[in-house]
C-alpha cells in the first residue's frame, strides 16, 4: 500500500513537515509506503476553467499537477498538509489541488483522504474543513484522528515542542492505516459501491 503525501508548506523543512514526517514514522511501521511532494514552494497557476482536460484527460498547463496525477492515481491513501495563512489553506497549493482534483478523470471512490494543518494559534479548524472538501467530493472516505487534525507552532520546528499535536498525528496515520487496510479487503471480497449516473441541477432557470 502507499500514501501520496502532499506538503503545502513554502518551507520544505517547516512545522508542516514535522506533521507529516511524525505520521510517514506510523506508515513504516504499518508496513505502507509513502511518497512526498512538495508543492508550497513551486510556481503553481490556478485553474483557468479552459475545460482541456475534459478532452484530454490532462491539465493544460504542463507542471507539478500533471507529474503528480499518475501517483495520485496509483496510491492507496492521499495526506495534504497545509500551512495557515489567513484562517486558510497555502494559496498555491489550493491552486494545485484545484487542479490535481479537476483534471484528473480516474476513479477516487474509497481512495482515503486525510488533511493536517499548522499554525501559530488559529485558522486551524477553518483550514482543516477547507482541504477536506477536496476529498468528500469525489466519494474519497476522510480517516480522522484524535482531535481535528491540526499542530501548532510559528518558529521553524516549533512543532516539536506541541505533544498533543504529535501525537494526534500518530493517532491519525493509524486509523488512516487501518481504514486503507479494511477498505482493501472490503473491495476485494465485496467490489466498490454502485455508482448511479450524476443527476445536475442547476439553479437558475
Amino acid at each position: 500500500m502507499k500514501v501520496l503525501m502532499i506538503n503545502g508548506s513554502p518551507h520544505g523543512q517547516g512545522n508542516t513537515n514535522i506533521a507529516l514526517k511524525e505520521m510517514e514514522k506510523i506508515f513504516a511501521q504499518e508496513g505502507i509506503e509513502t511518497e512526498f511532494v512538495h508543492v508550497g514552494n513551486k510556481d503553481i497557476r490556478g485553474c483557468i476553467a479552459c475545460g482541456s482536460c475534459m478532452e484530454k484527460g490532462r491539465c493544460v498547463f504542463e507542471d507539478l499537477v500533471n507529474e503528480t496525477a499518475p501517483k495520485f492515481e496509483a496510491c492507496d491513501g492521499l495526506v495534504v498538509g497545509s500551512p495557515v495563512y489567513y484562517a486558510s489553506a497555502n494559496a498555491t497549493l489550493v491552486a494545485f489541488l484545484d487542479r490535481l482534483f479537476y483534471s484528473t478523470r480516474f476513479d477516487k471512490t474509497m481512495k482515503v483522504g486525510a488533511s493536517v494543518v499548522a499554525a501559530r494559534r488559529g485558522g486551524l479548524s477553518s483550514t482543516f474543513d477547507e482541504l477536506n472538501k477536496f476529498f468528500t467530493i469525489c466519494g474519497m472516505p476522510v480517516a480522522s484522528g484524535q482531535y481535528w487534525n491540526s499542530i501548532h507552532g510559528r518558529s521553524q520546528g516549533e512543532a516539536l515542542e506541541d505533544q498533543e499535536g504529535l501525537q494526534s498525528m500518530r493517532t491519525l496515520a493509524r486509523n488512516m492505516a487501518f481504514l486503507m487496510k479494511s477498505i482493501a479487503l472490503g473491495k476485494e471480497q465485496f467490489g466498490l459501491p454502485e455508482k448511479e449516473k450524476p443527476v445536475r441541477t442547476n439553479f437558475v432557470r
